[in-house]
Parts: C-alpha cells; sequence; structure tokens
C-alpha cells in the first residue's frame, strides 16, 4: 500500500507517454495523408490514353512537373505498345489535354527530368516547344544514361536534325563511352541515328561492338539486327561477315516477321546488293500465309510490295485480284508504293492499273518531288494509257524542278520529264540543270547527259543548229565531270560515283579521264574497295594492265581478308578481259574451298563464279561436281523463281554455257549434257547481213551449196559460216541446201560420240571450217585484246573438229576493205591461208 502512489505515479506517466506516442502517430499518419501524392498515383493506375486524359484535366491547378513527366511517359508507353496499325500518335498529340501537359512542360522547363525532356521531344517537329527542348536538353546532354541519349538521338532524326551539331556531339560522347554499351538495342538505334556524321574509324569500331553485342543478345529481338542492316545500308557499307550475322538471326525469326518488316529487309538486302538465297525462299514462304490475314490496305501494300516480284505467276494473280479489290480505299503513298510493284513485275492487268492511276490522279498534288518523279517513271513504263495525267505530271514535275536546290534532285527530275513526250526542252530546265551541275556527282552529269540525248533525237530545230542549247549543255557536263575527276582525291568516292554508270556519253567522254584518275590513285588500292574496282572494269570492259596488276598484287597480299563473296567480282575481269596476270597461279588461290563455296555462296552466284572459272580454262573439279548435283540444282532452280527475270535467265544462260564448258574441256568429270531442250529455244533467225555475206562467200568459195550459213553444232553452238575443204583444200559441195530449221538440229547427235559422228561424214583429210564474224562485243572498247569468252568459243569449236578462221569487226569494216570486191579477196585468203599454214 505504501508504494501505490509510486504505482499510480508510474502509470500517470507511462500513460502520458502512451499519450505522446499516439499523438506522435497519429501526427505521423495524418502527415503521410496529407503528403501523399494522390494525382501520381491516379497516374499510375491508368491503362489506357483516356483515362490519363481525364486524370490531367481534373488536376489541372495541381499538376507539378512530376505529373508532367508521369504522364508523358504513359501516354508514348501505351502508344509503343500498340501495333503499328493501332497507333494514335496525331490524336494524342492533338489532344486538348496534351496541349495542357505541353504548356506546362515549356513553363517549367528547367526542372523537367532528363527522361520527360526526352520523351516531350515526341511532339509534332514544327511545334515552338521543340527548340527550348532541344536547348534544355544540350545543356544536360553529358549526363544523359546512354538509354536516353539513344531515345534523344532518335527524336532528333525524327526532327530532321540528323546533320546538326547537336548530333555531331552525340556521336562524340558515344566514341568516347563505347566500351561502356552493353545493350544491343541502345547501340544499334545510335548507330542509325549518327549514320550520317561517322567517321571510317568510327564506322569500324562501332561494327565490331556491334558484332560483339548481337552474338551475346536474345536472338529473337530481331529488331537489333534490323538496324545494323540499316546502317549498313545508310553508311553505303558491305560488310558482308556482319551481314551474313544479321540474315542468320533474321532467318531464324522469319516466322514472326510480319509483311512490313520482311518489306524492309528486302528492301535494305537490295541496296546493299546482298542476296541471300535462303531468306528469300523463308520470306516468300512466310509472306505467302500471311496473304489471308492481310485484308486491310496498310498490311497488304507491304505484303504486295515484298511479295509480289517473287511470286508465282498464280500468286502474283490472287495478289492482283486483291489488289483490284482495295485499290479504292489506298492512300496517296499506297498507291505509289503499289504502282512501282507492277512496274517491277511488269504486270498487264489493265483494271488494277487503271485503278491505281485513278487513286494517284486524286492524290496528285500531295506528293513530293521525289515522289511525283517515281510515279510518273512506273506508269510511263506500264504503258499506262492516260494523257491528261501525263500532262498534269509533267507540269508539275517542271514546277518542283524551277524549284529544286538539290543536285539529286534536279537530276531525277530532269531525267524522268526526258521520257515523256515533248519536242524540246524547255529553258527553265536548262536555267536549274546549269545552276546545279558544278555540285553534280558523275553518276549525275551522265544521267542528264541521257536526258539530254533523248531530247536532241526528238527536237528537229537541233539539225540547225549545230551550236544549239544541247551542245553548250553537254559542253557543261563535259567540263565538270574532267574538272570533278581531276581534282578527285579519295578512290572510295570516285568508285561510289561510278557505280552504276554506263553509256555512250561517258565512254566518249570521261573514260579517258577516268582511268588517269585511277591510276594515279593507285596507291589507294586496299582488300576492301578492290572488288568494287575489278567489277567496274569488268561493267566497262576496258583492259588497263597497270589497274590490273595492281589488283592482283593487293588480293594475293591481302587474301586472308577479303571476303569469299567478293572473290568472283575480283576475278571477273580477268576472266571477262582475257588478262594473264603475272601471279596467274597464285591469284586463283583467290576461289574459296568447296565447303566455303557450299555453304556460303548462293547457287546463282556459285554458278557464275564457276563460268568466269570456265572462260579462263580453270575447272575446280569439287566445284564442277556440286554444281552438277541434283540437290543443287533443285536448289538454284527454287531461287531462280524469286529472282529478277533479268538475273534469271543470266543465270540460266551461264548454266547451260558452263554444262556445254565441262562437256567439252572435262569429259572425264562425266557430267550430263541436258541442255538440248533449252537450247532449241534460242535459235536465232538469219539477219540480211549475213544473208549477203552468205551469197559473197558462195561467190569466193565456187557456189552457194559449198557454205552454210547459221549452222548449229553439237552442244548448240551457233556457226556464221561453215564450209568444208578437202585434202587438197577444194570446197566440198553440201549434198543438200541449207536451211535453218529444227529438223537440221534433230539430226545432230547430241551427246559423247558427236565428235565421232561428225568425223564419220568427213571424207579422209577432210575438215570443216568455221567462219566466225567478230563484232566489238567480243573486244576489249579500248584495244583490240580479245575477250575471253571469245576465245573459249574458238578453243570448243577446235574441240568439236572445226578448223575456226575469226574475222575482227574492225577489219572487216576498215578503209583497207572498202569494195566487194576486197571483201572477196580478204575472205579468200583468211579460209584459204589460214588452212594451209
Amino acid at each position: 500500500s505504501k508504494k501505490l502512489p509510486f504505482y499510480l505515479a508510474m502509470g500517470l506517466v507511462n500513460m502520458f507517454r502512451l499519450r505522446c506516442v499516439n499523438s506522435c502517430l497519429r501526427r505521423l499518419l495524418h502527415g503521410g495523408t496529407v503528403n501523399r501524392d494522390q494525382v501520381l498515383e491516379q497516374l499510375r493506375v491508368c491503362s489506357t490514353e483516356d483515362q490519363v486524359f481525364d486524370v490531367v484535366g481534373k488536376n489541372k491547378a495541381k499538376l507539378t512537373v512530376n505529373h508532367v513527366s508521369c504522364a508523358v511517359r504513359m501516354l508514348w508507353q501505351f502508344q509503343k505498345e500498340k501495333p503499328d496499325l493501332l497507333r494514335t500518335v496525331e490524336l494524342t498529340k492533338n489532344h486538348p489535354q496534351f496541349l495542357t501537359l505541353r504548356v506546362l512542360a515549356e513553363n517549367k522547363i528547367a526542372f523537367t527530368e532528363d527522361s520527360m525532356l526526352v520523351d516531350m521531344l515526341n511532339v509534332d517537329p514544327h511545334d515552338t516547344l521543340v527548340q527550348q527542348l532541344v536547348s534544355e536538353a544540350w545543356l544536360r546532354i553529358d549526363r544523359f544514361p546512354m538509354a536516353s541519349l539513344s531515345k534523344f538521338s532518335i527524336c532528333l532524326s525524327d526532327q530532321h536534325l540528323q546533320h546538326s551539331p547537336l548530333m555531331g556531339h552525340i556521336t562524340s560522347i558515344v566514341d568516347q563511352k563505347l566500351s561502356s554499351i552493353d545493350d544491343a538495342r541502345i547501340l544499334t538505334t545510335l548507330m542509325i541515328s549518327m549514320s550520317s556524321l561517322v567517321s571510317a574509324r568510327l564506322r569500324d569500331t562501332l561494327i565490331s561492338k556491334a558484332d560483339h553485342l548481337l552474338d551475346t543478345m536474345d536472338p529473337s529481338h530481331y529488331n537489333n539486327p534490323r538496324r545494323v542492316v540499316q546502317f549498313l545500308r545508310n553508311i553505303k557499307y558491305s560488310h558482308r561477315p556482319l551481314l551474313e550475322k544479321c540474315n542468320e538471326i533474321l532467318l531464324c525469326n522469319i516466322p514472326r516477321l510480319d509483311a512490313e518488316n520482311i518489306s524492309i529487309i528486302l528492301g535494305l538486302y537490295q541496296s546493299l546488293q546482298f542476296n541471300n538465297c535462303d531468306f528469300r525462299l523463308a520470306a516468300r514462304q512466310r509472306l505467302t500465309e500471311l496473304i489471308d490475314s492481310s485484308t486491310d490496305p496498310f498490311s497488304f501494300t507491304k505484303l504486295f510490295v515484298a511479295l509480289a516480284p517473287m511470286a508465282s505467276s498464280e500468286t502474283r494473280e490472287r495478289l492482283e485480284n486483291t489488289a483490284l479489290l482495295l485499290a479504292d480505299e489506298l492512300s496517296a503513298h499506297q498507291a505509289l508504293a503499289v504502282a512501282e510493284a507492277l512496274e517491277e513485275i511488269q504486270s498487264r492487268n489493265l483494271s488494277l492499273l487503271n485503278k491505281i492511276g485513278s487513286v494517284i490522279q486524286k492524290n496528285v498534288d500531295v506528293y513530293k518531288p521525289v515522289e511525283v518523279a517515281r510515279i510518273t517513271q512506273a506508269l510511263f513504263l506500264l504503258h499506262y494509257q492516260n494523257p491528261e495525267l501525263f500532262s498534269k505530271l509533267r507540269n508539275i514535275l517542271l514546277n518542283f524542278l524551277q524549284r529544286s536546290v538539290y543536285p539529286y534532285e534536279v537530276t531525277m527530275l530532269t531525267r524522268v520529264l526526258s521520257m515523256l513526250p515533248c519536242p524540246r526542252l524547255e529553258e527553265a530546265v536548262i536555267s536549274r540543270v546549269e545552276a546545279v551541275v558544278t555540285q553534280c556527282s558523275l553518276n549525275d552529269l551522265n544521267t542528264i547527259s541521257f536526258a539530254i540525248a533523248k531530247w536532241v533525237r526528238n527536237d528537229p530545230s537541233y539539225r540547225q543548229k549545230t551550236l544549239g542549247k544541247y551542245v553548250r549543255l553537254l559542253q557543261t557536263l563535259k567540263r565538270c565531270g574532267h574538272e570533278r575527276l581531276q581534282t578527285a582525291d579519295q578512290l572510295d568516292l570516285v568508285l561510289e560515283e561510278l557505280k552504276y554508270i554506263s553509256g555512250e556519253w561517258f565512254e566518249e567522254m570521261l573514260l579517258e579521264e577516268t582511268m588517269v584518275t585511277l591510276q594515279r590513285m593507285m596507291d589507294q588500292i586496299n582488300w576492301i574497295n578492290v572488288s568494287e574496282l575489278a567489277f567496274f572494269l569488268t561493267r566497262i570492259n576496258h583492259l588497263c594492265p597497270p589497274l590490273m596488276d595492281r589488283i592482283a598484287i593487293v588480293a594475293i597480299k591481302d587474301i586472308d581478308k577479303i571476303h569469299h563473296s567478293a572473290t568472283y567480282a575480283t576475278l571477273l575481269p580477268f576472266s571477262v578481259l582475257n588478262y594473264d596476270t603475272a601471279q596467274a597461279d597464285e591469284f586463283l588461290l583467290l576461289t574459296p574451298p568447296l565447303h566455303v563455296i557450299v555453304e556460303s555462296f548462293d547457287p546463282h552466284l556459285l554458278v557464275l563464279l564457276a563460268y568466269s572459272l570456265a572462260v579462263a580454262d580453270y575447272f575446280p573439279e569439287e566445284v564442277v561436281r556440286e554444281i552438277f548435283t541434283i540437290d543443287f540444282l533443285g536448289k538454284l532452280d527454287s531461287q531462280l523463281e524469286t529472282l529478277p527475270d533479268s538475273l534469271n535467265m543470266r543465270t540460266r544462260m551461264r548454266l547451260m554455257e558452263l554444262n556445254r564448258a565441262v562437256c567439252l574441256e572435262c569429259p572425264e568429270f562425266q557430267v550430263p549434257w541436258f541442255h538440248e531442250r533449252y537450247c532449241q529455244q534460242l535459235q536465232k533467225k538469219v539477219s540480211p547481213m549475213q544473208q549477203q555475206i552468205h551469197k559473197m562467200l558462195g561467190e569466193v568459195l565456187g557456189g552457194i551449196n559449198c557454205v552454210r550459213v547459221a549452222v548449229y553444232t553439237p552442244y548448240f553452238y551457233t556457226v556464221d559460216f561453215e564450209c568444208i575443204l578437202d585434202k587438197h583444200l577444194q570446197l566440198l559441195p553440201y549434198s543438200k541446201p541449207n536451211t535453218v530449221e529444227i529438223s537440221d538440229r534433230n539430226k545432230v547427235q547430241w551427246g559423247r560420240n558427236s565428235l565421232e559422228n561428225i568425223s564419220d561424214e568427213l571424207p579422209p583429210g577432210a575438215q570443216r571450217v568455221a567462219i566466225d564474224f567478230l563484232d566489238s562485243k567480243s573486244y576489249c572498247k579500248n584495244s583490240h585484246h580479245m575477250k575471253g569468252e571469245a576465245l573459249m568459243r574458238k578453243r570448243h569449236l577446235e574441240i568439236l573438229g572445226y578448223r575456226v578462221v575469226q574475222i575482227a569487226h574492225f577489219k572487216w569494216n576498215s578503209m583497207e576493205l572498202s569494195s566487194r570486191d576486197a571483201w572477196k579477196e580478204y575472205l579468200k585468203k583468211k579460209i584459204f591461208r589460214e588452212f594451209s599454214s
């Protein structure tokens, strides 16, 4: 009892302590409720744009920088999560509550988070907020994490600021911090954004880094390799090892790809001249599977553009029928894409063409200059009949041309204008071309010369005006071309400008100066550009021993660095132009081993490579045997179905010629001759000139029945003229008159015993004489040096038992042989003297 006051006192103390604690807890809890950001919580539970905008609208007065940042980030996240077809970016940008967010961001831009600053840059490029956002971002850019820097670089590209000093600063940051980037998505996004600003050194470093990250990433992320391919396209650099690695990843992801992605990838491959058989076949299969589900204009257009050029005739018909049903729903740019695809496949579906033309005509005023040029070219090449539309297109092209300041644009517009019917060249075109001509590339100058040549042929006034406007313009083009070549100091840039150049104007005006320039830069030939230079020499048929020797030296020295896919182009001029380099034996070692060829070469490329080696009288047995297997020929047939018609026909012709060469020169390989039916489809008619020379030879040789014209040999060579001389050099008449028909060929025993059959038909000591007239195609452009194919033909005819007499076009058309009697005497000497010798 004495202790009671003490316990009471302690109880009172504890009670006061508890009250104090409770009071503190209440204050803390009350304060927590007050300090909780209810607006932020409401935003975070939103699942649609409308819900976000509803929260923004109800709390305008309470919105802080954090609220704006959260709202904007969520809006763009919602957009990214939607398929392309369902995205509503424009609606979001134009929503009244988004405008509220934009104004708040503009007023409090200095307090905006870095990530939110980047997100806000997705507003319209012409918005007044952009300048402030970009300026603020520049102040903070050095502290941006790589993820934000990557996103920011995309925003700048969207604002057409990819060439700005700010993008240059981003490029510098990436160069310094490249080793810290370990995310393929971040790296590949940056690579695309800054592709126009990378140096050769940074390019190689980026390629090496991308190559490493592609190995470590999730292979299902197909956008990463797609962006790498896009980067290579942007910098015009076909890095084959990296391309092949990207292709392997993309090939594995074919089942996940939609028509848009496949269309993009095929377009990138085409720009890089990268043609992978496995990808094209898999893409065709995947696109065919998507036909039934591609029912809206957007997805169907992507499907049509990608699939039509490599589809079977039945599938093309199906696609065209669907396009006809959807034509009225197509947008202006979708109609353009379909028109270009129709031109590529040379469609003759007039109903579809008229529908597409009608859509284009309704929307003709919305197209940009390059798009109008593309439309005009596609419709013209499709022989579309609509004078009213073409007249309107021509006026639009002229208006664009008068305002254009870009050389490539002026060149394209000029070229397309020259396709349209017009009696003469307008002064507006001349003045515009003259204004930009000094900035034009060699390819641009050559293209403009083509256009002027067309106007020259169509303008009757040109005949009276020798020094008219056309001549002056052509002289200006020539002068600019010479100046450009004389001042050039980088081989790679010159080769880029020469990549697609061809034609008489270039050969007559610039070719000589071009060869001087290339020889001046011989020390810049390296393992990277050697194949490009070699292919250029092949294409222009120009024999230049100093350049050829340098190509061989560089190729042999760096044989381990040159990618196997480049060996075909590097070897080609030596075969085609019939040039034996001093290092010929070493040079042939460039041919990749069989396992590399089988694994890495597309079937059509292997055929082309083997044929070029055969022209040079080189037949690697393993390669030849591989080509003439059932499995390989089956794969080749499948691939040819997906290739453009021109490449398809060229490959089939080369396969036939390779088959013939192997049968004649390597009978020990026991490769069967299986092209008889194919060759029977290639019969040619006798030309009037051949008929004239036939009569002349009859007079020379003692009668028309002593010479035959257009004779088909075993293995289907066509000999211009054939006669038979006995052992006393007397002409033997044929028992039957010469007729060039299939029935004659059917009497020839095709196969291994053909030569024996020919010999049995001749008297002892007699010999067949083949008289071949060689046109300019059989010689190099700059000399009388005979090309490889003409020599191979002579080699094969001799194997078939002929004595070959070759008559060169430059000799036959010379001043020395300017009369009929001179021609006769020349023929008599060529036939009898060469035979007796």
